[in-house]
């Protein structure tokens, strides 16, 4: 992993589908100029990678644990990879 750029593997539990959270993540993602994508699984939790500075990741994980305001999110899990060069921020279906 390197020091200038990161990734993050991100999977957000609780109450984080049909509440806004990833038009949430993808608007607070792009603002704070970090690369990824989020979307929706099937088990009702959310999953979305993060890729930018350390700085601004980090921020990305510290935001997932409140996300939109709608949202009730219990637990967020984190596993660190490495880059993948990702240009933009999409939310996937």
């Amino acid at each position: 992993m390197s020091d200038e750029h990161v990734r993050a593997h991100v999977h957000v539990s609780g109450t984080v589908q049909g509440v806004g959270y990833r038009a949430n993540t993808e608007e607070t993602a792009t603002r704070r100029g970090v690369d990824g994508w989020v979307r929706n699984l099937d088990d009702g939790r959310v999953e979305a990678v993060f890729e930018g500075d350390p700085r601004s990741v980090e921020s990305m994980i510290g935001w997932c644990h409140t996300g939109s305001p709608r949202a009730s999110v219990d637990g967020v899990a984190v596993a660190y990879e490495e880059p993948r060069e990702l240009d933009g921020f999409e939310v996937r279906w």
